[in-house]
This record gives C-alpha cells, structure tokens and sequence, in this order.
C-alpha cells in the first residue's frame, strides 16, 4: 500500500510492501519502473497504430497486382472532394484471358494480370491512378479540368500495347482490352458506383462493336442494354418454341453458274410479326451464351433439310463461342451420326475472330473436326487481321473474300489488287475461292476472271426457304437430262 509522511516539511510517498518493507516513491528504482512503463506503453501505442494502418492499407490493395482495389477506388473518388472538376473512370475488361487460365494454368494467368497491372501502372503515371477490380478487370480514375481526355488517352494507349503479344517464359500470349468510360462533373456529377455502372455498359458497348477499343458512356446504352436484356428473353422462349428456322442461299460455279453449294442461314419467326435480323439478335445470343444451343438447332435442322440434296456442299456458319466450346466437336460428331449427313459434304464457315484470340486452341478444335472429314472455310477475308502464315497455319480447305473487297474491286485498283493477290495466295495453298455478296454482272464477271471457283449473290439467288431449293435443283437436274439427251 502507499502511504503518506511529512519529511522536512515535504510530502513524499512510501510504498509499503507486506506491511514491512517501505520504499519511498522518489527512490530510482520506481522512478526508473515507471519511466519504462511509460516508454513500453507509448511503444506499444505506436506499433498498434501502425499495424492499424498497415492493415487498412492491405483491405485496399489487390495482393496479386499490388494495385489499389475496388474499395480503394471508392474511398480515392470520396476524397477527390471540388464537385466542380470532371471525375473519370474508365473501366478495363481483358478479351480473351479465360482462355489463358483454361489453356496454361492460373500461374500463367496470374503472370499475364501482373504484367498487364504494370504496362497499365507505367501509362498512368503521376496523372491518374489505376485499380484492379478483381479477375481481368482493372480502373483508372482521375479528377481534374481534363480528366476525361487524359483517361481516354491513356485507355487508347493501353489497348495499343496488346497489338503485340504479351511474353510470359517462352509463351506469347495474344490478348486484347474493351474499355468503357464514363464522366461527370458539377451538379450531374455522379458517385463511384453509378460511374463504375456506366463505364461498365460503355465497355460491353466496345465488345459488342468488335473489341480492342474505347467507349463512351452515352444513355441510349441503358435503353439498349434494357432492350438487349428483353430480346435474350424472347430468345429463350424462342428456342422453347420452335421459332428459329433456316433459310438457304445457294453458290453457284463461277463458269457453269449451277448451283453447286447452299449456306444456311439463320432467321426468327417472332410471334408478334416484329422482323429482328441477325446481326441484331446474333450478338446477343453470343454474348448470352445462347448461341451455343441455337447453333446446334441451326446445325442440326441444316444436316437434315440438305439430305434430300445429293452432291451439293452444305455450309454452315460457326460463332467464335461454338468454337472455344471444348463440347462442340463431339457434339457435331453426334449431329453427323444421328442425321446421317455425309461428313464430306458439310463445310463449316468461320471468321478470323475465332481464331486470332486463343490460335493454338482453334487450331486443336478444328483437327479433331477435319478428322470426321468435315471441311474449314475463312468467311469474311479481307477485313481483319489474316495473312499468308495465319493461312498456312490454319490449311482452310476454301477462302471467302468479303463483299466490301468484291465491291471495292469494282472501282480501286489497289482493291482490285489485293482482291487477285489474295486468289493467287488461295490457289497455291489449294484452297477454294468464293466470291459473297455479288449483286451486278459486273461484279460476276470481275470474280470470275480473276479466278474465283463460287460465286454467291443477289445476282443469281437470295436466301430460300427448303422447298424452293429443292425446286431449283430439280430444276437444273431436268436441264442437264435434255442437255445429254440432245447430246
């Protein structure tokens, strides 16, 4: 206990031990007690506070990019304060990095998202800060008289970066960005959570217009994404339905002008009239997902219309989704098999997108379709990215040059050019040349003086329903009998 004296007229303290020892508090060694007391304690204050911080900092760091997260995002646009200035976000999606981890593992996948958190870390510098929000989505945000400009230069910048492939060990790994962007600023600005909203709509604006670019938010996109969302709705009690059908447009030979081969192509009957093409309702479907079943229809309902046609090529057009599902050629083997379609008579039609993202798994997948002995044909080249070694590389049993070359060959040399080059370049590979999108006899006579083997077009036929196919074929069956009975 501490009980007090009067020394000298001093007031001074004891501390009595066991009601026998006295130790006056003035002595060093409870001075000394305390002084190390106090140190201890203010130590222990200090560490607390710094594992306080160093903790906070981590709840708002992504530990694999060590970029500032999601929550950092939100808590960096409540402190940027001067409602004034333009706020920016701008919100970054990978194209095509599903397919790394599915290929090569998530050690390379965690590689690629590093390597991609400094390119874009290194483009931000000092005038913006970027985030990764989770999986292969990152942010950038900035606040400031020019923030919108700055964002977007940045953001075209980063998706310049990814014209060449990015390099993890030995592996080159091709990849591309869609980025959406939003603003706002004054009394319209907008807080971090409905700005991350317009900027995502913006960034599936960019994918549904062809990928690899930047997009503003406008709000015409809310309408359209509310329209979208009613149309994947329609299309799935479409397909419970049964109102997808298949029309057909033939190709004839580019010196007999006989038909000698039909495209399928898909089309909807919607209950209340209202006509919606394909290149509305297509993209949807593969942005949904649905296409994978609707293409099995299509693929299906195709095999068994073009059995009542004998010797005639069947094309059928395959999404870049038909292609990345592992499922699909064992799902076609068993539309061969069931059907009892002629494997040598189906060709299936692809574009250059579904192959350039992920090369090594497209070339795989197409393998094991040509071992059934179903032939590969390019549609569309001449408008994106094809060149002699992505032809080579891929061994297309046919070529089909795009309508804009065919037209642009009417009128511009160069176009005229790069039209019989690209002919030249099929036939020493051996493949097949067809013309699409033929509408004069000027246009048929140019193809087929350059050398194509098929022309398809308004010119010779639009797409028809089955019976008028068959129709048709007979039609030309009966010329061939009275030309060899003449004969």
């Amino acid at each position: 206990m501490i009980v007090l004296t009067l020394i000298s007229g001093t007031v001074a303290f004891l501390l009595v031990v066991n009601d026998a020892i006295s130790i006056p508090l003035t002595s060093p060694v409870i001075l000394g007690g305390i002084a190390i007391y106090a140190i201890a304690a203010a130590v222990f204050a200090r560490l607390g506070i710094f594992y306080v911080g160093h903790l906070e900092s981590l709840g708002m760091t992504d530990s694999l990019s060590l970029l500032p997260n999601r929550r950092a995002l939100h808590v960096d646009v409540q402190r940027y304060g001067a409602r004034e200035s333009e706020l920016a976000i701008a919100l970054i999606d990978l194209d095509g990095f599903k397919l790394v981890n599915d290929q090569y593992g998530h050690n390379v996948g965690d590689q690629v998202i590093k390597n991609c958190a400094k390119m874009l870390s290194d483009l931000c510098g000092q005038d913006a800060r970027c985030y990764r929000l989770g999986g292969d989505e990152f942010a950038i945000s900035m606040n400031g008289s020019l923030a919108g400009t700055i964002v977007e230069g940045i953001s075209r910048s980063f998706i310049d970066l990814f014209k060449r492939p990015i390099t993890v060990d030995d592996r080159r790994i091709v990849l591309g960005a869609s980025i959406g962007i939003s603003s706002s600023k004054g009394e319209d600005r907008q807080n971090s959570s409905e700005l991350l909203r317009r900027s995502d709509v913006a960034m599936y604006a960019s994918k549904r217009n062809g990928k690899m670019r930047c997009t503003w938010y406008q709000p015409e996109f809310d309408r359209n994404r509310e329209a979208a969302q009613k149309i994947d709705s329609d299309m799935r009690q479409a397909l419970a339905n049964d109102e997808f059908y298949v029309l057909y447009q033939p190709l004839v030979c580019a010196q007999t002008s006989k038909i000698v081969a039909v495209e399928s192509l898909l089309r909807w009957a919607r209950p209340d009239g209202e006509p919606i093409g394909p290149d509305v309702f297509i993209p949807i479907a593969e942005e949904t997902g649905l296409i994978n079943p609707i293409g099995l229809k299509v693929l299906r309902q195709a095999c068994r219309d073009a059995l009542a046609w004998p010797d005639i090529t069947l094309s059928v057009n395959i999404s870049p989704a038909q292609l990345r599902d592992v499922e699909f050629p064992i799902q076609l083997g068993q539309i061969l098999e069931e059907t009892g379609f002629p494997a040598e008579r189906l060709e299936l039609e692809i574009t250059e997108t579904c192959l350039v993202l992920d090369p090594i798994l497209a070339e795989r997948t197409l393998d094991v379709i040509r071992g059934f002995g179903v032939n590969i044909s390019l549609d569309d080249f001449g408008t994106g990215y094809a060149s002699i070694g992505f032809l080579r590389m891929f061994r297309f049993e046919k070529l089909k040059l795009d309508r804009s070359l065919v037209v642009d060959a009417g009128d511009d040399e160069g176009s005229r050019a790069m039209m019989v080059s690209s002919i030249s370049v099929a036939r020493a590979l051996n493949m097949a040349v067809t013309a699409e999108g033929v509408e004069t006899q000027q246009q048929a006579d140019l193809v087929r003086t350059a050398g194509c083997d098929q022309i398809q077009g308004w010119l010779y036929f639009k797409a028809l329903p089955p019976e008028e196919i068959t129709h048709h074929l007979n039609q030309q069956n009966f010329q061939d009998s009275n030309l060899k009975l003449i004969g």
